[in-house]
């Protein structure tokens, strides 16, 4: 297991230490969240011009694909190693919060939905408003979501969860990538 803290990565966190690039991966979403909002204050002045094209068509990506992906780790490979590293105790405490994080993905995604049918618009080069509101509770959600996940969840993982089920963590999330192991 890493010595890293969640929330401080290493500069170069990569499977082999998958709490660390889920913490790094936390960033990448911060920053995704700070271009929408760049981009909801651009096209009132310049509408959905080459900048604002761009612009979406990379936060299209990355949310359809990165950010899904790291939702999939989580739910599909670190909630079940946490919940296991409890086995023969009351993990109600671990229950909860993997239930609650799981329940704030779903709204993260739909959240998102919404906002992508605006983007597809903008890439389009059509009229398109993206509203401070809208953005306001996705990126606020974002933030109380991942503060929540690096404050108690990471933290949590890095003292319950073992070096074995972190080395099978860090290989679904390769492999989920389609990533070749590096030997």
């Amino acid at each position: 297991m890493s010595n890293t803290i969640p929330g401080h990565s290493a500069p170069t966190a990569g499977f082999e230490a998958p709490l660390e690039m889920l913490s790094a991966c936390h960033a990448r979403i911060e920053h995704q969240c700070a271009t929408l909002r760049r981009l909801q204050a651009h096209l009132p002045g310049h509408g959905s011009d080459e900048q604002a094209r761009a612009a979406a068509a990379a936060l299209m990506r990355y949310f359809d694909v990165s950010a899904k992906q790291h939702h999939d780790d989580e739910e599909q490979d670190l909630f079940p190693a946490l919940l296991e590293s409890m086995a023969g105790s009351d993990p109600v405490c671990v229950r909860e919060l993997t239930a609650r994080l799981a329940a704030e993905h779903r709204e993260l995604e739909a959240r998102w939905r919404r906002l992508r049918a605006v983007l597809t618009r903008v890439v389009e080069g059509a009229p398109a408003t993206l509203t401070r509101e809208e953005i306001d509770a996705f990126a606020g959600l974002y933030a109380r979501h991942i503060e929540c996940e690096e404050q108690e969840l990471l933290p949590m993982a890095a003292r319950l969860v073992g070096n074995d089920d972190l080395e099978r963590i860090g290989r679904a999330m390769r492999e989920r990538r389609g990533i070749a192991a590096i030997d």
